[in-house]
């Protein structure tokens, strides 16, 4: 059983803390990492420690998941090590051998790129530059790095073999579906596609085997950086809704919108969203704040669920009204 998790609008759409509730209340036997490398940033708040995260798995806090990072995901070995020691998981992940290194001439040329760094953003990690160079078939591998060995994998391997043995599997996309070098707002994209049937390549999963797609949608969705943002408000509306963010990985100020409803739509129909995560929902109604059940909702919250669910033809399946990890509704149950 395969559950792949992705973001559906620019990122920053609270995946680490969905990925995280799905890895402790669904207790999966691999929690592995797709998506682009340490250009994203999870942040994942559990009993009132937060951990910033930008390589590791977000569901980690699960102690008994193996934790994998996928071939398609780009490793910087500092990022990677500092975190293996800091979360102490040296026994529980690993990395396939095939993964891409980020090295510091990446970082230089990331940060040297003027339309890439001013522009269109870029965090400067030197995602751009190392994919650039794994499509000339110059970059190094994991299989060069010495200080990674002890962790090294054959990531389809395990996850195909643990799927034959009828074991769980959640894969963890980064960024967001209009961050996607193909399907979002090019040129103010990442390096690569971010959809969940790129998810599936990065960990080397075939199709057949995807059970669910769960798109993590936020009621008021924000972007770091510049590109077109047809839902935008402006500094001051967001400031009087209380909703003014900054970037895990860069610190900046993240520009904030309206729910767009087409962006939606057309992102659940690319990724064949079976599910729906509904972030954010105390942005809404502020009374809903760490509410857990349904039934206790606002009429003003539980209209907006049900314009989504209505407007996007996809079942709102699990809400988050806070940032803790408790504070969450999971309606799977009834929905599905």
């Amino acid at each position: 059983m395969v559950t792949i998790l992705v973001g559906g609008q620019w990122g920053d759409e609270g995946k680490g803390k969905i990925i995280s509730y799905l890895c402790l209340r669904d207790r999966p036997d691999i929690i592995a990492r797709a998506g682009v490398g340490p250009n994203a940033g999870h942040t994942v708040i559990y009993k009132g420690k937060k951990y910033p995260l930008r390589l590791t798995p977000s569901g980690f806090i699960n102690e008994k998941a193996r934790l994998l990072i996928g071939a398609g995901v780009l490793i910087n070995p500092d990022v990677i090590l500092d975190e293996i020691k800091t979360l102490g998981i040296k026994e529980r992940i690993g990395i396939d051998r095939r993964c891409g290194i980020i090295e510091e001439d990446h970082l230089t040329r990331d940060r040297k790129s003027g339309h890439l760094s001013g522009t269109i953003g870029s965090t400067g990690t030197g995602c751009g530059p190392a994919n650039i160079d794994r499509a000339n078939r110059s970059l190094k591998l994991a299989c060069d790095i010495e200080p990674l060995k002890p962790y090294l994998t054959d990531v389809p391997l395990e996850i195909n073999t643990a799927l034959e043995r009828g074991k769980k599997v959640i894969v963890e996309g980064s960024q967001g579906f209009g961050l996607s070098l193909f399907y979002g707002s090019y040129p103010y994209v990442t390096s690569k596609d971010t959809s969940a049937g790129m998810a599936a390549v990065d960990v080397g999963i075939g199709p057949r085997k995807i059970e669910d797609v769960i798109v993590v949608f936020k009621s008021y969705p924000s972007r770091v950086g510049a590109g077109p943002f047809p839902t935008l408000m402006t500094d001051d509306e967001a400031e009087k809704l209380g909703i003014a963010e900054y970037g895990t990985v860069t610190g900046r100020k993240r520009r904030s919108g309206h729910f767009d409803f087409e962006m939606a739509r057309y992102s659940a129909m690319v990724n064949s969203a079976s599910q729906i995560a509904l972030t954010c929902l105390d942005y809404v109604d502020r009374d809903v704040r760490g509410i857990k059940s349904y039934n206790r909702l606002s009429k003003k919250a539980k209209d907006f669920v049900d314009e989504v669910e209505k407007k996007v033809g996809v079942p709102v399946t699990i809400i988050s009204t806070g940032p803790d990890m408790e504070e969450t509704i999971d309606l799977r149950n009834e929905k599905i």
